[in-house]
């Protein structure tokens, strides 16, 4: 992702083409590219990754932050921040106004936060340390919780995946899912735009956790996310029923990706508002 904070696109893509790399547009994303050389790998090697010109992040990923929505001069949280590619995406895309508040729940997973907060110039952002349950008095105008999952959605790029997946740890996951989305819907203000993402492709971590909550919040109307907003991605038909339970029908305007349908990692994402 080209950061429009420090560069622009023009300029960025002649710098990198100078040196042999293609960049293909992504679709979704107007900042977004992929990129290519036929001789190197190295991207996190290169001067404008150093400089913060460029953030490099999973295509999918890039979904997320566009799905929020994030205006200017708009108080803002990333629940669960690090490293920092969708927040780094956010402050961009509200150029450096507002506040946003990235929160991370572990001080090890910080260092990366900071440093990309740091190196990007996302100059209004405010790093925190807490678990995502237990921040409270503030609210915010839209929030992103990009929850902990078991990440099955990233096996084609990350073969331990496999290996550490068992159906209790997809349980366990999806009741810290729950609590983290209870308490953001808690900090959320009228009106208030939540998105509730995930990488992984269990239904009981993506439309199950949806579909619990709407059902228990009747303040809580899922947004059907329109083509429009995310031009040229390709996507499937929310879950609507698992394990032999039916879900709520405002699931269906949840946003599945499958890793086939864009040659990306798997995703999941809902925007939920608050009326």
């Amino acid at each position: 992702r080209i950061n429009t904070l420090k560069i622009t696109i023009k300029d960025c893509i002649r710098r990198l083409e100078k040196k042999n790399w293609k960049l293909t547009p992504i679709p979704w994303c107007e900042e977004g590219f992929w990129i290519e050389h036929n001789d190197r790998r190295d991207v996190g090697n290169l001067w404008e990754h150093h400089m913060g010109y460029i953030y490099v992040q999973e295509a999918a990923s890039m979904i997320p932050p566009i799905v929020l929505n994030p205006q200017p001069h708009e108080a803002i949280l990333d629940m669960s921040a690090s490293p920092g590619s969708k927040a780094t995406q956010i402050a961009q895309m509200m150029n450096n106004t507002g506040i946003l508040v990235a929160n991370d729940y572990k001080g090890d997973r910080l260092a990366a936060l900071g440093v990309n907060v740091q190196r990007v110039s996302a100059l209004k952002t405010i790093i925190s340390l807490m678990p995502g349950q237990n921040i409270k008095n503030v609210l915010f105008d839209r929030i992103l919780l990009d929850a902990p999952c078991s990440g099955t959605g990233t096996i084609g790029k990350s073969l331990k995946t496999i290996d550490m997946w068992n159906p209790s740890m997809v349980t366990r996951l999806s009741k810290q899912q729950k609590q983290l989305l209870e308490n953001a819907w808690r900090l959320l203000k009228p009106n208030g735009t939540l998105v509730y993402s995930t990488c992984t492709l269990e239904p009981e971590e993506d439309e199950g956790v949806i579909s619990w909550f709407v059902e228990s919040h009747s303040d809580a109307v899922v947004d059907k996310i329109k083509e429009k907003e995310l031009p040229g991605l390709k996507r499937s038909p929310a879950v609507m029923e698992f394990d032999g339970k039916k879900f709520d029908e405002q699931v269906k305007n949840c946003l599945r990706i499958w890793p086939q349908d864009n040659y990306t990692e798997g995703f999941f994402v809902a925007r939920i508002v608050k009326k």
